[in-house]
């Protein structure tokens, strides 16, 4: 049987493969799971984006929380980085997101926060897909009657708790920038645009009008396209977009440029850096950080670690060193100092903070960072097994960091769902990177392919 959850979640096509009852099973599994030992019915807070199935799978899940006992704590359409932060506010054992972050609006999910606002471990994840079983076959199990049967509680003003708190991370009032927001018709349409008002931002909204079907939809963080558009049209200094969930978070300067997530942590950081508060002038990346990112950091002063590709193990890394920013190119930011998963809205304050305080235009900022060229080929295998002790691979890989250089680098790594092996180089040549890239791409399907 295939696992349940995937690397965030539950995901899957709404009334498709993620069904409504699916989600019943997981908040009875859920219900089960975090009520464990309590003497008193456990508290399950339920966020989602704007997705047309949301509502479906809010009820669902609700009905599973109380047919097994539990409180169903409604918060409506709220970021997931709202759930991650009120679950402990208002102490609840855990917290659920419907969503499916920035996939199109076809596609839903269902994921969890410990009542301590950071994600499942996979063990936990393990137990609880073990119960959804467990209760599929015997669901007459735990089936409280009376006033044991578990309750449903509207909570529409824990939105505002959570903007009071994203406009406190703010040390910087924007009554003078001119900002175009890109809300992804998802979870932020409500809350960014009042949080950035408050702090005095002259503010352009786009696509924050959501329908059920038109989340990401040519918007947000993975269609730039308008929001770069309106940015030049209207001589605005910033633009912000998020993606459907409003967990990331990329950004286009006053030239138009993006500030994609590896360039935001380097205006993050040398700003922290200045005032002392990145801790051991360091920030966490995964494999797939741009190599001008590297530079960058290091002309700075700074140094990075890199972690495998996956928000969670740069959380991880962080959380066992005690560093204070890190993140990803695709704008999931981590800052521990205020959230425990990466929040766009936060991350967005961020940036904008920093390129207040320099004194100068985004652009600038931006420029600190070069991106080099990336060339990116899937080859598709046999197998995945044994590619790293192959003697042919890695001399067609030696070869190719032999040409390059220090000026750039090689990645090659299977792929984690699909039978491939990804080829990746960075230089400053794009004409170089094919030949590269192509050479090793050929060794590897020789050597692998089917």
């Amino acid at each position: 049987m295939a696992r349940l959850f995937g690397t965030d979640g539950v995901r899957g096509e709404a009334n498709v493969s993620l069904t409504p009852e699916l989600a019943y099973r997981l908040g009875r599994a859920a219900t089960v799971y975090f009520g464990r030992n309590r003497k008193h019915r456990p508290h399950i807070l339920i966020g989602r984006d704007t997705r047309i199935s949301g509502p479906m799978y809010e009820a669902a899940l609700a009905a599973g929380i109380c047919s097994a006992g539990g409180k169903a704590i409604i918060a409506g359409v709220i970021p997931t980085p709202a759930v991650a932060y009120l679950v402990q506010k208002i102490r609840a054992q855990a917290g659920i997101v419907i969503s499916a972050s920035h996939n199109p609006f076809h596609d839903n999910g269902i994921k969890f926060f410990g009542g301590d606002g950071y994600k499942l471990p996979d063990e936990a994840e393990d137990e609880l897909e073990e119960l959804v079983h467990h209760i599929e076959k015997n669901d007459y199990l735990l089936r409280p009657v009376g006033d044991k049967i578990g309750v449903v509680v509207d909570r529409h003003d824990l939105l505002n708790q959570y903007m009071d708190f994203v406009g406190s991370t703010s040390p910087e009032r924007f009554d003078d920038m001119k900002v175009v927001l890109d809300c992804a018709n998802g979870a932020a349409y409500a809350a960014m645009p009042t949080i950035l008002r408050r702090l005095g931002a002259n503010l352009k909204v786009i696509h924050a009008l959501p329908n059920g079907t038109n989340i990401n939809e040519n918007c947000g963080s993975t269609h730039l396209e308008s929001l770069r558009k309106t940015v030049l049209e209207i001589n605005a200094d910033f633009g912000i977009a998020h993606d459907g969930d409003a967990d990331r978070c990329l950004c286009i300067d006053e030239k138009g440029e993006v500030i994609d997530g590896d360039h935001i942590l380097v205006m993050c950081a040398t700003d922290m850096m200045r005032a002392g508060k990145l801790k051991d002038n360091t920030v966490v990346s995964t494999v797939m950080a741009n190599i001008g990112f590297h530079q960058a950091i290091k002309a700075a002063g700074g140094k990075v670690e890199v972690t495998k590709v996956g928000d969670r193990y740069v959380l991880e890394n962080m959380l066992a060193h005690g560093y204070t920013l890190g993140g990803e190119q695709s704008g999931h930011i981590i800052f521990p100092e205020y959230s425990t998963t990466g929040d766009g809205l936060i991350t967005a304050l961020q940036v904008l903070s920093a390129v207040k305080r320099s004194g100068k235009k985004a652009s600038e900022l931006n420029a600190l960072m070069t991106t080099f060229p990336q060339l990116l080929i899937n080859v598709k295998v046999a197998t995945k097994e044994g590619w790293e002790e192959n003697t042919a691979i890695k001399e067609a890989i030696a070869a190719g960091e032999k040409e390059l250089g220090d000026t750039g680098r090689i990645l090659v790594r299977p792929s984690g769902t699909e039978p491939l092996i990804r080829v990746m180089a960075e230089g400053p040549e794009q004409k170089q990177l094919e030949e590269i890239c192509n050479r090793i791409a050929d060794v590897v399907k020789q050597e692998q392919g089917q």
